[in-house]
């Protein structure tokens, strides 16, 4: 019995790992965004570690595949154990973290494919932790599938194409894309709420400095504020979260006004994204013209998201010599639309029809 609970435990473990670790090997990028929300001054306060982010990133995906493959086969079975009850240890403390202080809503473990609340992350981390104990503590029942020679041939070739495939999603796109914005979606559609959806519960709260304090009152308290207490500032509370659609917080800003309902309904747009102008890739942003050019011979409205201040805007016109116009947008919402910055989307009445990495322009078909 103790045996057959070990080789699941064995099986299951494995299989999640690598499952885990594909996904976000798939979209690294994304993952080092939420490792960056982690490392941000609200949440651990470790600014220090954001530059690294990527690199980090990549490291823990490839980890988690190569480490689950160990674990199927029986390789360096106290190595490999250790390894995953340290790494499980540590992602139950950050999921706990972010679900009891509500910092991080989503720990990212899935990537896009599969969103999970902090309390659900935490609760799949409980799991795990108590399946790589029964490992732990019957480490001898774990044995070697293959010969030495065997096992070493299938952790090198799983370390290599690992690395492969984080350089290949690095310079184009992921292979899957889990997103909302992915090719086929309508933006309309994704941002339409549906009658009889579950509305969201808010409290508004006021913040006023009384007796050089900050406190809090809701609507309720109004009468009791104290006499000479100073408003500060009002808030938004949620209660209960409604539905939110997939699609939220896209804007397509200038000079005051919202411009997306004109843009998603032209026939042909092509949309630049480039959540930051000032760590756009250089090569990327000199192709940048004279694809404006071919698009607009084509009959494209060419367009750029941007959430750059307008100083960094004009500099980069400047620098790069564009002449297409540069609409605001929420970087994470840029960010979401597409990893590479700047990155190419093809735009038909609301529905994407392609997206490249600057990279692969030439793929493009218009």
């Amino acid at each position: 019995m103790k045996n057959i609970i070990t080789q699941f435990s064995r099986i299951f473990v494995g299989i999640l790992f690598i499952i885990s670790g594909l996904i976000k090997l798939n979209d690294p990028i994304g993952f080092s965004y939420k490792l960056a929300e982690y490392f941000s001054e609200p949440v651990f306060n470790m600014p220090f570690f954001v530059p690294f982010a990527l690199g980090i990133a990549l490291f823990l995906v490839i980890l988690e595949v190569v480490l689950g493959i160990m674990l199927l086969i029986g390789y360096k079975t106290k190595f490999t154990i250790w390894s995953l009850l340290i790494l499980i240890v540590l992602f139950t403390f950050l999921t706990f973290y972010s679900a009891y202080f509500n910092v991080v809503k989503d720990c990212g473990c899935f990537g896009d494919a599969l969103k999970l609340t902090p309390w659900q992350s935490f609760t799949k981390d409980i799991v795990l932790l108590f399946f790589i104990l029964i490992l732990f503590f019957n480490q001898k029942l774990v044995k070697p599938l293959f010969s030495n020679n065997v096992q070493n041939i299938v952790i090198y070739a799983s370390i290599v194409l690992s690395s492969l495939m984080g350089v290949w999603v690095l310079n184009h796109l992921p292979i899957i894309d889990f997103r909302p914005y992915k090719v086929g979606n309508n933006i309309q559609k994704g941002m339409r709420i549906p009658d009889g959806a579950e509305k969201s519960v808010v409290e508004m709260v006021f913040i006023y400095k009384v007796g050089g304090v900050d406190k809090e009152f809701t609507e309720k308290d109004l009468m009791a504020i104290p006499e000479g207490a100073v408003f500060v500032d009002r808030k938004d509370k949620v209660i209960t979260e409604g539905y939110v659609p997939p699609i939220h917080d896209f804007t397509m800003e200038k000079d005051g006004s919202d411009y997306k309902e004109e843009f998603l309904e032209a026939p042909k747009l092509m949309l630049i994204t480039a959540y930051d102008l000032t760590k756009a890739d250089h090569s990327g942003m000199a192709k940048l013209e004279k694809l404006n050019q071919e698009a607009k011979a084509k009959g494209y409205q060419v367009i750029a998201m941007t959430a750059s201040s307008p100083e960094e805007i004009a500099a980069a016109k400047k620098q790069f010599g564009l002449t297409f116009d540069f609409y605001f947008c929420d970087a994470i919402t840029v960010k979401t639309i597409e990893r590479a910055n700047p990155s190419i989307v093809l735009i038909e009445k609301g529905t994407i029809k392609q997206k490249v990495h600057h990279n692969d322009i030439a793929d493009l078909k218009f």
